[in-house]
C-alpha cells in the first residue's frame, strides 16, 4: 500500500497528514458553528484560520522570513485575543460543554461521588408554577422564572437575592409586581425551591433574535446558551408566554403546552 502522496513533485503527503487535515477540518467546522450569530467573533476566527492555512503554505515551501513572521504574529496575537475576548471565549466553551453534554454528566458523575441528590419538581409545585405564569400573564406582568436542572446557578444568584420558600403562586406574583422591588431580575427555582430572585443573567450576543424579543428574552436565551437550565418568560407588554431551551424560544398557545411543558421538565430533573 502507498504510504504517501507526492504532490507537485516536492510535497509529500501521508495517510496521517490526511487525517490531521479531517481533524483540523472537524475542528474549525464545529468552531463556526459554535460561535454563529456572533459575526464580531465569527470574523477573527475566519481571519485565524486564514493565517493558519498561510502558515502551513509558507513552511512547506520553506519560506523562512513569512513562517517566523506568521509564527510570531499568531503566538501575539492569540494571546492578545484571549486577553480582550476572555469573556466571549469563556461563553463559547460554556456553550460547548452544555451542548457537548459535556456538563451534564461531570455533574452527574460529581453527584455520584459526593452522594448528592438532585432536587425534583413536584407536581404540587409544578401546578403552582402553572397557574402563577398563566395569572401573570393575564394581567401582563413581565416575569423571568429560571428552572435548574444539572448545571449549578451559584453564579446567577449570587447577583441577587438568596432566599429558601417553596413554590407558591401568590409569592411568584408578588416577586414579579411591578412595583416590588424584586421584579426585576430573574427568579431561580431548584426543586420545590424559589432560591432567589432579582438575578442578572448573561444577554445573548446573538444578532438574528426578531426585534419584538425584549430583554427578558435576550437574557433567557443566553442563559440557556451557558447552561442546561430552562427559563419561561413572560412579555410585559403583551403578555405572551415564551420558553427557552437551548437558546431556542417556543411561543406557548395555551394552557395545556404550559402543563405539558412543566410536565416535561419533572421528566428532565428526574432522567
Amino acid at each position: 500500500m502507498l504510504k504517501a502522496l507526492t504532490i507537485f513533485g516536492f510535497l509529500s503527503f501521508g495517510w496521517a497528514d490526511i487525517l490531521d487535515i479531517l481533524m483540523v477540518a472537524t475542528l474549525i467546522f464545529f468552531l463556526i458553528r459554535g460561535i454563529r450569530g456572533d459575526s464580531t467573533i465569527l470574523n477573527i476566527v475566519l481571519v485565524l484560520v486564514f493565517l493558519l492555512i498561510l502558515q502551513g503554505i509558507v513552511s512547506a515551501l520553506n519560506m523562512r522570513m513569512m513562517t517566523v513572521l506568521l509564527n510570531t504574529l499568531l503566538d501575539v496575537g492569540v494571546l492578545a485575543l484571549i486577553i480582550l475576548f476572555q469573556p466571549e471565549i469563556r461563553h463559547l466553551l460554556n456553550r460547548f460543554a452544555v451542548q457537548s453534554g459535556l456538563t451534564r454528566r461531570t455533574s452527574q458523575l460529581f453527584n455520584r461521588i459526593m452522594g448528592i441528590k438532585e432536587e425534583k419538581m413536584g407536581t404540587q409545585s409544578a401546578e403552582e408554577l402553572v397557574e402563577a405564569v398563566r395569572a401573570m400573564s393575564a394581567e401582563k406582568t413581565g416575569a423571568l422564572i429560571v428552572i435548574q436542572h444539572k448545571g449549578q446557578m451559584d453564579e446567577y444568584m449570587s447577583t441577587g437575592d438568596r432566599f429558601e420558600a417553596d413554590i407558591n403562586r401568590r409569592l411568584i406574583m408578588n416577586i414579579f409586581f411591578k412595583n416590588s422591588p424584586l421584579h426585576d431580575g430573574a427568579m431561580i427555582i431548584i426543586g420545590d425551591h424559589i432560591a432567589a430572585a432579582r438575578c442578572q443573567l448573561p444577554m445573548t450576543s446573538r444578532t438574528d433574535i426578531p426585534a419584538h424579543y425584549g430583554m427578558r428574552h435576550r437574557a433567557a436565551i443566553g442563559l440557556t446558551e451557558d447552561t442546561d437550565a430552562d427559563v419561561l418568560v413572560v412579555s410585559e407588554e403583551t403578555g405572551r408566554i415564551s420558553f427557552v431551551r437551548g437558546g431556542e424560544i417556543q411561543t406557548i398557545q395555551d394552557i395545556k403546552e404550559l402543563r405539558q411543558l412543566v410536565g416535561s421538565l419533572m421528566t428532565k430533573e428526574g432522567e
